[in-house]
């Protein structure tokens, strides 16, 4: 889809230090910066950290999980098929064995038999492994069925979420989400292995309190030796990196950076070709947050928890090589299904300009576990919200009596959980289950029900969207000047992270001259491009620079017309070799 790239306007700076550049305190002041503060992510920022005990239901928590250590309760942490959840139950599980506990251990539902968060079901074979205590992490808020069905069987619950919840609440002993109603905790942006986090530092301070290291005969543990899966994870699930999101995920790369992570970690990095000690968060997302989520997506998250918890490096590197076939697999699987997920599209007569306001797609044989790629794929493509629809279980007589699982993906304007609770509450019956956030949700529904829930989503996302919402827009920081195009540059920004959502890695426009181009990997398109720079004394020199963008448009490029083009770009550094070369990584390329 074409995009309108729009420059950032410019603020005012004067609330940051100067001795930063002016174009890292425009940056960071047009990305809601407030004070000097948020700068100082160093070990003494940890104090900075919005406190635990802001979080309503921690403290009742705490009281439970003491205890449970105390009385030696078998204790089954149930997590995610996902990256946060993963991250999520291997920090519980180290963190507990910190404690000293020796009586617990994690179930990760397969989200083939079972599907998501704390069901009945899931409680059963807890039960069956003599479960005392159950911990939620990465879910539980919405798991009213499963808390009832633990609490009947006599289970304790502790559920630690971060997803939106509904009009009712689990039963639960405790419950800390930062998102329940009445929680004054204001880092609303907490992933599930964040809330964890914060849960076990709360420990720490109570069981200190009350007297529990010195009576076990142990020294009180370092949570901080945590914060690598928790930076893994906070980036992995795409969560907002707000000030206190912020100072984790440096924390974490800090530690992995300076060699001070587990061994699943550096298995995970070496897999991916990454460099440990230049190690950066949008490594988190791109290289080892996929590799782990391959494993719920294709086969069971047990492997990837696994591989995190690893004792010692030569298992772990099994482990990552395993789960780095599972994702070129999902890979495979992916491509193919966007690519008949677009064939669809076409036979609907839509295109990239006559599009409805919503995509709902569903075909009987897409896999279940990529389909919230492939919903995230087609919404960056046309920029409409997206969700991808799979068969989850065969109806005995009717096959349209069969359920299936959708995938949302939404663009910004459209709460996507909120519009499914308005469907849900116009439509009852129509949606069986649903949850999540504001851009990324799941349901489920009928096959039968599908036509009907396809015309509901696109009429209703058309009403809740505004035009101008319906628009493509790249967020330019404007033009560099040529003279900072420079390696020296490219590392000082890559210093000034940590970067992710709703605090973006720094974009820039401008026009090239195009000197070389190329199409490498079947469809990514290399180039060369030249710029004019003005030294001190007014001498024109002409400097170039590689750049790469990734799965253009083959039939557009390369273009043996183009001369001159406006590119969208990122400062990069290139590392072949050994040789760190300044790179463009383009994220928009036009001829003029």
């Amino acid at each position: 889809m074409h995009k309108k790239i729009i420059r950032r306007t410019a603020v005012s700076t004067s609330h940051l230090p100067n001795n930063l550049p002016e174009v890292i305190k425009q940056i960071y002041a047009t990305r809601g910066m407030q004070s000097s503060q948020e700068l100082e992510l160093t070990v003494a920022r940890l104090q900075g950290m919005v406190e635990e005990t802001a979080l309503l239901g921690i403290d009742q928590a705490c009281q439970l999980l003491h205890q449970a250590l105390v009385d030696k309760k078998r204790i089954v942490i149930v997590g995610d098929f996902d990256a946060d959840g993963a991250t999520s139950t291997a920090l519980m599980m180290d963190a507990l064995s910190l404690f000293n506990s020796h009586n617990h251990d994690f179930i990760v539902p397969n989200r083939f038999e079972y599907g998501y968060g704390l069901t009945p079901e899931i409680v059963d074979i807890a039960a069956q492994q003599q479960a005392q205590m159950l911990i939620t992490v990465d879910n539980g808020i919405s798991c009213i069925a499963g808390v009832k069905r633990a609490k009947d069987l006599g289970m304790q619950v502790i559920v630690t979420d971060h997803h939106l919840p509904g009009h009712a609440l689990p039963i639960a002993d405790a419950i800390v989400n930062p998102n329940q109603h009445g929680c004054n905790f204001p880092s609303k942006s907490l992933a599930g292995v964040g809330v964890a986090f914060y849960l076990m530092l709360a420990l720490r301070k109570y069981c200190r309190e009350h007297n529990y290291f010195a009576a076990q005969g142990i020294g009180e543990p370092n949570i901080a030796q945590l914060l690598d899966l928790v930076a893994l994870g906070t980036v992995a699930d795409v969560v907002s990196l707000d000030a206190n999101n912020r100072i984790l995920v440096a924390q974490g790369l800090k530690r992995i950076r300076a060699g001070q992570t587990r061994p699943g970690i550096q298995a995970l990095i070496e897999i991916a070709n990454k460099n440990q000690q230049r190690l950066v968060a949008s490594d988190f997302g791109f290289a080892l947050g996929p590799r782990i989520n391959a494993a719920g997506r294709l086969d069971d998250m047990s492997y990837g928890i696994n591989c995190l918890l690893a004792k010692d490096l030569s298992s772990a590197r099994v482990m990552a090589a395993e789960l780095d076939d599972l994702n070129k697999t999902r890979r495979e699987i992916e491509q193919g299904m966007q690519q008949e997920a677009e064939r669809v599209l076409t036979s609907l007569n839509f295109d990239e300009v006559n599009l409805p306001s919503a995509l709902s797609l569903f075909q009987a044989d897409w896999h279940q576990g990529v389909i919230g790629i492939v919903a995230g794929r087609l919404k960056e493509k046309f920029h409409r919200p997206c969700i991808v629809f799979a068969k989850a279980n065969e109806a005995d007589n009717d096959p349209q009596n069969a359920e299936i699982k959708g995938s949302a993906r939404s663009i910004p304007g459209l709460h996507i959980r909120d519009l499914l609770e308005h469907i849900d509450s116009q439509n009852p019956g129509l949606i069986s289950k649903f949850g999540g956030h504001a851009m990324a949700a799941g349901l489920s529904i009928k096959q039968k029900d599908f036509a009907q829930f396809q015309q509901l989503f696109n009429t209703m996302a058309g009403q809740w969207l505004k035009p101008e919402d319906l628009d493509s827009i790249i967020l330019s920081d404007g033009e560099l000047d040529t003279e900072l195009l420079t390696l020296e540059f490219a590392e000082q920004l890559r210093e000034a992270g940590p970067w992710g959502q709703n605090f973006s890695e720094p974009l820039f426009d401008d026009t090239f001259t195009l000197v070389q181009q190329r199409i490498v990997g079947e469809k990514h398109l290399k180039i060369v491009v030249q710029k004019t720079a003005m030294n001190n004394v007014g001498i024109q020199s002409k400097q170039v620079f590689d750049g790469i963008a990734f799965n253009v448009d083959i039939k557009a490029w390369p273009n043996a017309q183009a001369d001159q083009v406006h590119l969208a770009y990122r400062l990069d550094v290139n590392e072949f070799r050994g040789k760190r070369t300044v790179q463009l990584m383009i994220e928009d390329i036009r001829t003029i």
